[in-house]
């Protein structure tokens, strides 16, 4: 009999082990229990070095944030950093399963929620969640999302499909102003702007795209101005909404032998 890998991932420690627990009893399934998103991770890249991958997280949709334990995050999950200071310690529900997605596809994920909530449904869905399940479900109804994800199903409650797709619409219409927003920009404010995505201040862009500091201030603002945004995390969440990812911090620079200006 294949049995199914699953970590329940919830910061309420009663629910988790109790579900961990009903979980269990079934013949099919072993299962484990985290307690914050950079626990999760850990549990996932230690299940991977061993060679005995999760097959589904059950992610709780409030998982809350986390302080010291967010060092331990593993870099590649880590998200970029919109504002000053460090960003990792931020690990909700909905980040957990794009993390978990990029770091493992072959990863199902399933959102277990107090409440059904449209928007957030349709952003777990578009973060890659297979399935939004309410927690107070009966565990037969459970199970069978968690087999269905691993067959490539998408499960939501029908009292959210009609919710999830105009959601889905509205994102769809956002993403495509957006694009033509970034499309206005130069070859050099679309770098600078994966810059900013990047989570990356304005010495550090200078300095990647060897521009003198007062340059980059200038593509900063120029940026703003076409996106019509007034701040770096509003132009960073538009940005993302058109699918303008990061630069490789891991690579080498941007560019070269630009002339400081």
């Amino acid at each position: 009999m294949a049995r199914i890998r699953v970590l329940v991932v919830d910061d309420h420690r009663i629910f988790a082990e109790s579900l961990a627990a009903a979980l269990a009893a079934e013949q099919d399934v072993d299962v484990s229990a985290a307690g914050s998103g950079p626990a999760a991770l850990r549990a996932l890249e230690r299940a991977a070095g061993e060679g005995r991958r999760f097959d589904v997280l059950l992610i709780d949709a409030d998982l809350g944030t986390v302080g010291a334990d967010a060092t331990q995050v593993p870099a590649q999950y880590r998200p970029a950093q919109d504002g000053p200071g460090p960003a990792e310690g931020t690990v909700d529900g909905i980040s957990l399963v794009a993390r978990v997605r990029a770091g493992h596809p072959g990863v199902r994920t399933v959102v277990l929620a107090e409440r059904d909530d449209p928007r957030r449904a349709a952003a777990a869905l578009q973060a890659g969640a297979g399935g939004w399940v309410a927690k107070d479900c009966s565990l037969s109804r459970l199970l069978a999302v968690i087999r269905g994800v691993l067959r490539d199903e998408t499960h939501l409650p029908p009292a959210l499909l009609t919710g999830v797709l105009r959601e889905l619409t509205a994102a769809r219409k956002h993403r495509t102003e957006s694009e033509r927003l970034v499309e206005s920009l130069t070859p050099r404010e679309r770098e600078v702007l994966r810059c900013m995505v990047a989570g990356l201040g304005r010495k550090a862009v200078a300095e990647r795209l060897y521009l003198s500091p007062h340059t980059v201030r200038t593509h900063m603002q120029n940026v703003l101005g076409k996106l019509g945004v007034h701040s770096t995390l509003a132009a960073v969440a538009l940005a993302r909404r058109a699918g303008v990812g990061p630069v490789d911090l891991a690579g080498d620079v941007v560019e070269r032998g630009g002339q400081l200006a």
